[in-house]
């Protein structure tokens, strides 16, 4: 089997190193990742200039391909141009800190993943819920369970997998639960700084809450009681609940 590892930290970031220790048990594991961290830089594709590719090598061995690119191209690169074989899995990860709510929509994490949905790869994100003192190892091992699970006894092809799963020790988890994607938003704040040449710039800053209106049975929410959420995401943004009241209105309109 071949996997196709990317993420949107950067080649060199801890939670791709840990999951392609893990993932390389079962899988013959290609990491195609950006060349430089890529966070939430969403689905963004590299069309004004050229995409610059280097082997990247660790102790004299190769490691995978450095892409200045995003998620997103690595994908598209790594399964049309890089992988010498079809690759069956893409998985996108470890990344640091959790992709819930409308976060989701902002992630380079969870965008290399609805990639390669659309390229028709089976296809999961898996997140971490911290931005501090990680420890990948439990998080990689879950991966390596979905990944098997996606492969094996998954009964929906065409969807990406959002995992999320705290950062606490493993005996503190309290389960897994398929989550729906919520309400959960960063709530942004904007430093104001002076440079040394007296020229204003602005930091962007803020943390994610959960909204007024958070469900039960929503990822954040899922996070927040300590379980593991899997939120399965497709790219289709169609508010298919409202199409019939659209058009009749449309039509009536014009």
């Amino acid at each position: 089997m071949r996997f196709l590892l990317t993420n949107d930290d950067g080649i060199y970031a801890r939670g791709l190193g840990a999951l392609y220790q893990e993932l390389s048990k079962d899988a013959d594991c290609l990491i195609v990742a950006p060349e430089v961290e890529q966070s939430a830089v969403g689905h963004a594709i590299t069309i004004f200039r050229p995409l610059m590719v280097r082997a990247v090598k660790k102790e004299g061995s190769f490691v995978g391909y450095a892409v200045k690119g995003t998620p997103a191209d690595c994908v598209k690169i790594g399964i049309k141009e890089l992988s010498d074989k079809p690759v069956d899995l893409v998985v996108s990860g470890i990344n640091l800190g959790a992709n819930v709510g409308t976060n989701v929509i902002y992630s380079g994490t969870v965008s290399a993943a609805t990639e390669g949905i659309i390229m028709g790869i089976p296809s999961m994100a898996i997140s971490l819920d911290t931005h501090r003192n990680a420890d990948f190892s439990f998080a990689a091992r879950f991966a390596r369970k979905m990944a098997a699970f996606m492969l094996e006894d998954n009964p929906i092809k065409n969807v990406a997998m959002n995992i999320n799963i705290p950062a606490i020790p493993e005996e503190e988890i309290k389960g897994v639960v398929v989550a729906k994607q919520g309400r959960a938003r960063l709530i942004e704040s904007f430093e104001k700084r002076v440079d040394p040449r007296d020229n204003i710039y602005y930091w962007l800053a803020g943390e994610t809450k959960l909204s007024d209106g958070e469900e039960a049975d929503s990822d954040a929410c899922a996070l927040r009681h300590r379980m593991i959420s899997i939120t399965p995401i497709y790219y289709d943004l169609t508010r298919h609940d409202v199409l019939a009241e659209l058009s009749e209105k449309i039509k009536q309109k014009f």
